[in-house]
Parts: C-alpha cells; sequence; structure tokens
C-alpha cells in the first residue's frame, strides 16, 4: 500500500507545475456538476475538496462562489501551489484514506479525480467519513472510473500513476449503502475497447439517520 501511495505522491510533485499550465479551466460538465453539488449552500459556507491538488480550476470557483474550502491532497508541491495561490482557505497535508474530517461540519465535498487514486478496498470508509462530515442533506460530488477492471497503472506527463476504483453501478450503490442518496449520475468519458477506461461523475446527498 505505501508504495502505491508514494508513487502518486511522487509524480504528482514533479508535474505540479505542468498540471498547473494545463489544468486552468473548468469543462462545462464540470461547472454543470458543481452547480448540482453547491444547489442550496449558502455562501460562507465550508466545502471539502478530497485530491484537491493546486487549487485550480475547483477550489478557485467555489471560492468564487463565497465558500471557504479545506483541500486536502498528499502531494506537497500541489499545495503549495494551492497555497499560493488562495492563501485564505485551509490546505491540510494528507492521503486521503488516512483524512478524518470533523462530523458535520461541511456544507459539501467534493472528491474530483482523486479517489480513483485510492486502492479501492479503502473507498468505502474514505466514504463513511465524507458522510459523517457532512450535515444531512449535505452533497458529494465525485468521479469514479466508467468500467470493471483491476487496478492499473499509467503514464501522465511522462510519469507513472495508480488508479484503482468501482465500475459506476458498484460505486453508486456504495455510496447508497452509506448513507446517500444518488441525485445525479452521468459519463464524463465512455470507456471504449483501447486505453479509455472510462470516467464517472455522481452527485449524491446525504441522507438523514
Amino acid at each position: 500500500m505505501p508504495e502505491r501511495s508514494s508513487l502518486n505522491r511522487a509524480s504528482y510533485d514533479a508535474i505540479a507545475p505542468r498540471w498547473d499550465d494545463a489544468r486552468t479551466r473548468l469543462a462545462d460538465a464540470e461547472r454543470r456538476i458543481l452547480d448540482l453539488l453547491l444547489d442550496g449552500v449558502a455562501p460562507g459556507a465550508r466545502v471539502l475538496d478530497l485530491g484537491c491538488g493546486t487549487g485550480r480550476p475547483i477550489a478557485e470557483h467555489l471560492v468564487a462562489r463565497g465558500l471557504a474550502v479545506t483541500g486536502v491532497d498528499q502531494s506537497p508541491a500541489m499545495l503549495g501551489l494551492a497555497r499560493t495561490r488562495l492563501p485564505r482557505e485551509t490546505w491540510i497535508a494528507s492521503r486521503i484514506e488516512d483524512f478524518t474530517p470533523p462530523a458535520d461540519a461541511f456544507a459539501a465535498a467534493i472528491a474530483w479525480d482523486s479517489l480513483f487514486h485510492v486502492p479501492r478496498e479503502h473507498h468505502a470508509d474514505v466514504l463513511a467519513r465524507v458522510r459523517t462530515a457532512l450535515g444531512p442533506g449535505g452533497r458529494l460530488a465525485l468521479t469514479v472510473g466508467g468500467s470493471a477492471h483491476p487496478a492499473f497503472t499509467d503514464t501522465m506527463f511522462d510519469h507513472a500513476f495508480f488508479y484503482d476504483s468501482h465500475p459506476p453501478d458498484a460505486a453508486t450503490a456504495l455510496l447508497v449503502a452509506t448513507g446517500f442518496a444518488i441525485v445525479h449520475e452521468e459519463f464524463l468519458n465512455p470507456p471504449t475497447n483501447g486505453r479509455e477506461k472510462g470516467r464517472y461523475a455522481i452527485v449524491a446527498r446525504a441522507t438523514i439517520d
């Protein structure tokens, strides 16, 4: 397990400036899903961003909406850029699977293109912690892999990264079992017969206990 985490941490540290230069704007689908996530969230509310990276573009968008961001990432280089970009927000250096947020502390949470870097055996625990961190009705937006496949490594900017994910049906079932109701789901990138394993977005709402 540690070697898989250290692989991603070292790779994101290595590519942080290139990632920051490339990832500057929200895609139309991302903006639409963030609107669903933030529906009914009042200005000043706290939002948890798991796998926040450099803070651009998602945390930037949240702050522009008048929200307070707590970002969690294991890459010191990515977090350094986030702190420089948005110094008033809260930035925490941690693996997602090790982070325990306080209960009922956040109005919304997001795990965008980050949960699938965590071995799937930890996903239930991560989602349960997020559920505890959200008050009733709080929403979570996340992406998961778009097809069934074993864990694998792939390259980005010539560096290796570890990936693992439940397929969409298993991910939505896990969310429901953890205390969420599904609000919206869609393919962002459908799987193909080639390298593309797919990418699937879900917005879920914390149900009342």
